[in-house]
């Protein structure tokens, strides 16, 4: 034998073995790359192809795992193996759908239902149906309907199956979670997770039951929970190395939860690779990635950076609400943050909608919409209510508070403000603590209790300034707005008001707590928006714009006590 050429090239029924054994011991590059090997050498059959396939998988090579699929079909169909194939179109189908490719995966779909119509009732019509249901919620965002639900859990019974058991737990426990029955719905899914922590799935449908119940963990609050399951599925991960894909998706999620609990120097760099890194193996889950890279970066001032995440989020099908509309809001653009919170309410089903429902409070009160913001705060309290969760209830509390002090009920207000700054501590979730914080202190103020009203914004300020966060967290009411703020945003307007009262750039880099780079380079923008070349020509800009707004604010004074005089009479 040449020694030159490898052992496992020159004899491929021994690479072959070599392949299986190291399969069967999920060593996934080994056993691919011996596969590889063998099949260089001579065909491989169907269930050889399925190995290196679903090896391909695991290490986080997707593009290859479905051609590989594919070609484990055709010599599957070739055979006469019908419900082995289906069961393949179907696994198919899955990746497609995780790829964010839902026409491709439609037509697999397609394919596995064509051959079973053609043979007896078997638990692969279990996954049929598990994923044609799924794709109907992914189109209305309705809860599992009852008959496919028993339908699946009757064929689970029938059939017994690790997968399809775990699906039938999934869909069982997503319909009491979408109807408010959130205990029984994650008891459900918990002996679900428990099935893929023993490695009783193969990996897509393993994956398809892990990222459910973590997305329902975020999408509940239940911050908690998810950090469990996170915790549990990396170490479980470890077996396999670093290029699993399940790897990368615990790490999106577990840089998820560090962003919540305000770890942003370490996270941001790193979402933003391992979230380019998923797009081609789970589209959906890097686009939350994107998401919450943009909500870092808004919270600590990059806008542009913030605007090109959000961009990639809606590039992987997932909407950039609230945070796009908060970042308008950044800039003053009221119009702007409304119209794109309101839309995003108006496609969002009822458990989606929630996690809108505070930022939609916030810039309802902003714009002068009370009544909306009325409606917005009672939905949220109600659906805190429905679904008994945690987060959920602290959000709520927070959207009373906002709305206690827009119309100066301060007892209410301090009352609902404290429940939600002792529910964030409790839930270890920083900025949302310091935005409460913030308006708490707006809310002493409105009382009169001004030493308590600087304590409250100290602390919230020094919890930005540990997060690298922007600050202070303005707390916008609808008849402290300056239309006339024209294209400076928010933050601009801050550094222009301190120059107009006479500061110099380190006194409005200390009172604004940033840094005097940072405030010359406001004054640059604020100069070439403005149309201007020194302090003093915009101070007085800054001058005329409040006096205007202040007049305007008279005028709209006088017509509505003329208006509230005629109606009385």
């Amino acid at each position: 034998m040449n020694a030159a050429v490898p052992w496992s090239m020159a004899e491929p029924g021994v690479a072959l073995r070599e392949g299986r054994r190291a399969y069967d011991a999920a060593d996934w590059q080994a056993a691919r790359e011996h596969l590889e090997a063998a099949r260089e050498r001579a065909p491989l059959d169907a269930d050889d192809v399925a190995r290196l396939a679903r090896a391909s998988w695991w290490l986080g090579d997707v593009p290859d795992a479905v051609r590989c699929s594919e070609d484990a079909f055709r010599a599957l169909q070739a055979t006469g193996r019908d419900v082995d194939a289906a069961t393949t179109a179907l696994q198919l189908s899955l990746l497609w759908f995780t790829r964010g490719d839902l026409t491709v995966g439609e037509a697999w779909l397609g394919r596995a239902r064509r051959i079973l119509t053609e043979v007896e009732e078997c638990r692969a019509h279990g996954y049929l149906l598990y994923l044609e249901t799924s794709m109907a919620f992914v189109d209305d965002g309705e809860a599992w309907a009852d008959a496919a639900v028993a339908r699946i859990t009757a064929l689970a019974e029938r059939f017994p199956d690790p997968v399809l058991r775990s699906l039938s737990l999934v869909v069982t426990g997503m319909s009491h979670l979408r109807r408010g029955g959130t205990a029984e719905g994650f008891a459900l899914l918990d002996e679900a997770m428990l099935s893929v922590l023993a490695g009783e799935l193969p990996g897509e449908w393993a994956g398809d039951v892990y990222c459910t119940t973590i997305h329902l963990c975020h999408g509940l609050a239940d911050f908690r929970r998810m950090e469990d399951w996170t915790a549990a599925t990396e170490r479980w991960c470890r077996q396999f190395g670093s290029d699993a894909i399940y790897t990368g998706v615990c790490r999106i999620h577990r840089l998820e939860l560090l962003s919540a609990r305000g770890a942003w120097a370490d996270v941001e760099e790193h979402l933003d690779r391992e979230s380019t890194t998923l797009r081609s193996g789970s589209l959906w889950i890097a686009g939350g990635g994107f998401y919450q890279l943009g909500e870092i970066r808004r919270l600590r001032g990059d806008v542009e950076g913030a605007r090109a995440a959000y961009a990639s989020a809606r590039e992987a099908y997932i909407d950039p609400q609230p945070g796009e509309a908060l970042l308008a809001l950044h800039e003053n653009d009221l119009e702007r943050a409304w119209d794109g919170i309101a839309r995003a309410l108006d496609h969002a089903d009822r458990l989606n909608r929630v996690r809108l429902l505070r930022a939609a409070v916030e810039i309802a009160l902003a714009t002068g919409r009370r009544a909306e913001a009325a409606a917005f705060s009672s939905e949220l309290s109600a659906s805190a209510e429905r679904y008994g969760s945690a987060g959920f209830s602290a959000w709520a509390a927070h959207a009373r508070g906002m709305l206690a002090v827009a119309d100066a009920d301060t007892a209410a207000a301090v009352r609902e403000l404290r429940a939600a700054v002792a529910a964030y501590r409790r839930e270890r979730l920083p900025h949302d603590c310091a935005h409460a914080l913030a308006w708490l202190g707006r809310a002493c103020e409105r009382a009169g209790e001004h030493d308590s009203a600087a304590r409250e914004r100290s602390e919230s300020d020094a919890i930005l300034e540990r997060l690298g966060a922007e600050r202070p967290i303005p707390t916008r009411l609808p008849a402290e707005q300056a239309p006339s703020l024209g294209p400076l945003t928010t933050r601009e307007a801050e550094v222009l008001a301190c120059i107009a009262e006479g500061a110099s750039n380190r006194e409005a880099a200390q009172r604004l707590f940033i840094s005097e780079k940072t405030v010359g380079r406001h004054l640059a923008n604020i100069y070439l928006k403005l149309d201007v070349v020194s302090r003093t020509a915009a101070a007085a800009w800054w001058h005329g714009a409040r006096h205007n707004a202040r007049h305007d604010a008279r005028d709209d004074a006088r017509h509505d006590a003329r208006h509230d005089g005629s109606a009385r009479r």
